[in-house]
């Protein structure tokens, strides 16, 4: 069994046919999804959804979502984790972090508020004593620097894509790292070679779905223009996934699955009894 420590079930993509997405998943053996939220407004779908399938939610502000925040929701998001601190199926706060790699959000006045909204939730992670999920791109640093500043009990850097040393930093600071549909093009060469050197013990698994495709999913631009449709990315493409990693490192699925849920369930704890429970 497995678990999808990131998937956006709530996502728009997923509208005309969310049950059926979930039970497909399930019937492929992704026992749990880990649905993080990306503003305010999404705060009450993830955990009606996580509820509804017997899944698990984070509550955050994502970092492309920064610039149409407003502080209050800082004062909102702290609200919500208190009125949720019961819940069993509430196990980080995320989607947060720091986004380097979409121009609009390379401004100077864009960095620092993302840098406000980031430490900010960190604080609140802290504060509630939960796991962050972090989204990092072209920002491992300085997302390193948050949490040197502000530890966290641990978490998960999701679709992790840096290199060893970021990588092994991490990993010092209690983290995982997500590895999901980038680690399945043959050109991923770096990204390979991590999941491999790394021990498996800091690996978790993710398909960030609906986005990040797996190889056999991707249509390029031409494709696309000459009538190919782009394929739909969802949890149930988690053990595929899984078996490309589980080829690299020379593992059985077997091992592999019990080891991923082993560290998912470390870094966010909550789902220790979430998992053993029926869906």
């Amino acid at each position: 069994m497995w678990i999808d420590t990131h998937c956006h079930l709530d996502a728009a993509e997923f509208d005309a046919d969310r049950d059926a997405v979930r039970a497909l998943a399930r019937a492929q053996g992704v026992a749990r999804c880990v649905i993080p939220a990306v503003q305010r407004s999404h705060w009450a779908d993830v955990a009606q959804l996580a509820e509804r399938h017997g899944d698990a939610y984070a509550l955050g502000i994502h970092p492309l979502y920064v610039p149409q925040a407003q502080d209050a929701d800082l004062l909102a998001l702290d609200q919500a984790l208190r009125e949720r601190a019961g819940d069993p199926r509430l196990v980080a706060v995320g989607e947060i972090g720091l986004d380097f790699f979409v121009p609009a959000l390379c401004t100077p006045e864009m960095r620092e508020r993302q840098w406000f909204f980031y430490t900010a939730q960190l604080q609140l992670a802290q504060q509630h004593g939960l796991p962050v999920i972090l989204h990092v791109r072209r920002s491992a640093d300085l997302l390193l620097k948050g949490l040197r500043q502000c530890p966290v009990v641990s978490g998960i850097a999701h679709a992790f894509n840096g290199s060893a040393q970021q990588a092994q930093a991490f990993v010092d600071m209690g983290f995982a790292l997500g590895f999901g549909g980038t680690l399945t093009y043959e050109r991923s060469l770096q990204l390979r070679r991590l999941a491999c050197d790394l021990p498996l013990s800091a690996l978790v698994l993710e398909t960030d779905a609906p986005d990040i495709p797996p190889q056999w999913l991707y249509q390029t631009a031409e494709q696309r223009a000459q009538g190919a449709v782009q394929g739909r990315n969802s949890p149930a493409e988690l053990p595929r996934i899984a078996l490309v990693l589980a080829q690299l490192r020379g593992v059985s699925l077997a091992d592999l699955a019990a080891a991923t849920t082993v560290n998912a369930s470390r870094m966010l704890p909550q789902l220790t009894a979430l998992y053993h429970q029926a869906p």
